[in-house]
This record gives C-alpha cells, structure tokens and sequence, in this order.
C-alpha cells in the first residue's frame, strides 16, 4: 500500500506566462468570503423590536464572544472581541473547509504561524504598555540575570508553540484519514478479490468499504478536534494578553 502525503497543491493560473498559487492562498480567500458573505447575511436588515431569527443569531454569537473574552480577560479588554471572533471564525471555517474536499488553510503550518506571530505582537505590545519599553526589557533579567537567554528564549517559544499545536493536530487528522482511506481501499480489494470469477475482478476495483466508515472518525478531526483547536488558540490568546497587561 503507497500512501503519499504532500503538502498544499501548487495551481497555475493561464496568465502571460503562468501565475503560480498554492491552494492554501485559494482556501483561505475563500474563508474569507465564507465568514464575509455570513456576516453579510447576518446583520441584513436589523431592527430594534421584532427581530428575525437571523437577527437573533447574530446576537447569540456576538453576546458569545463577548462573554467569551470578559470572562478571560476583563471589560477593560472589550476592544479585542472583534479580534478573538475573526480569529476563532477563521480557525474553525478553515478547519472545517475539508469537509468538503477542499485544502484546509490550517493544514499549512505558515497560516498558523502568521496568526501566532499577530499574537505575539499584541503580547509584546500589552507589556510594553503596561510597563514601558525598560520594564519589558527589565524582564528578561528576572529574577537573576544568568536566566536572561533562558527568558528570552521562553518569549520566542509562545508563538511557535501556539502555531505548532495547532498545526500539529490539524496535520494529524488529515494524515490519519489519508491513511484510513487507503487501508479500508486496500481491505475492500482483499475482501471482493476472494470472489472468483470477473465479478470479484471488477467490485475489487470499487473502494466500498472507504464509503460510509471515514466519516465516524470525521466526527472527531473534522468537527470535535477543528472546534477545540480553534477554541484553544483563542483561549490561550486572550489569557497570554490579558497575563501580559497585568492584573486590574
């Protein structure tokens, strides 16, 4: 059984002498069009006072995220709700746009490692504010200086630990169901090739047992394990601000 695993397909476009784009760019515009075109729908025609069921649901998910960040950070971090919502819908669509046989943008350690490197700019940006740009390097001296490589190093390892983790679980799902479509291919030829006769020749052929059975361990690494990770880097963004801003 041959298995093979690349990474994101590169597609040309027929322009001059050819445009080349991978398919995480193509998947992540389309996230973006998904989460945009939902919006859009979203807050079509709000009202103050008999309010439509869409109208309802835009709330919900708005009170959602706004719970969501208070609860972990504070009031007084309001202004990143936008932020923790975009970030959390981008993750969870991305996740789930393999569900439908397209490449999953999270499936590119590259888009993770963007959103940890805004991530980290914001921590970065929260200590900085809360005490000054001599506190902040003060701190990679704490609470000896023979600790200052080992702090610094401590810094630069938050964001490659967020994208990683996220990278890693996202990657996982998919090479396990690659693996999982392969053997059940390689079991259905086993089990029909024991019929004699053109019959066993052909239905050999046909993957059935790949239909139907992938889609039970789908409910985990498309829709349990794509919700949780979203749910987790959001999380650790909002505790990694609010830490680095200091307590109110």
């Amino acid at each position: 059984m041959d298995v093979t695993i690349n990474g994101a397909p590169i597609y040309t476009i027929p322009i001059g002498p050819g445009i080349q784009i991978s398919a995480t760019i193509l998947s992540s515009w389309i996230v973006m069009a998904i989460i945009t075109g939902l919006c859009i729908w979203l807050t079509h025609d709000l009202k103050v006072t008999g309010i439509s069921k869409r109208q309802a649901a835009a709330e919900y998910l708005v009170n959602l995220a706004t719970n969501f960040v208070r609860g972990n950070m504070g009031v007084r971090f309001d202004s990143f709700i936008p932020f923790v919502a975009a970030l959390f819908a981008t993750s969870l669509v991305s996740n789930l746009l393999s569900l439908v046989g397209l490449w999953s943008p999270t499936a590119d350690l590259s888009v993770e490692a963007a959103w940890a490197v805004m991530v980290f700019f914001l921590i970065t940006r929260a200590k900085i504010r809360s005490g000054g740009l001599g506190g902040y390097l003060k701190g990679f001296t704490e609470p000896i200086f023979v600790l200052t490589p080992f702090n610094i190093l401590s810094e630069i390892a938050t964001p490659i630990s967020m994208a990683c983790r996220h990278f890693g679980n996202i990657l996982s799902g998919t090479v396990i169901s690659a693996l999982l479509y392969a053997a059940l291919a390689l079991a259905s030829h086993a089990l029909f090739g024991l019929i004699p006769g053109a019959v066993g020749d052909l239905l050999s052929q046909i993957p059935f047992l790949s239909v139907g059975i992938p889609a039970f361990t789908g409910l985990y690494f498309d829709w349990f394990s794509g919700f949780m990770q979203a749910f987790i880097f959001c999380m650790l963004t909002t505790l990694y601000i609010a830490n680095a801003a200091g307590e109110e």
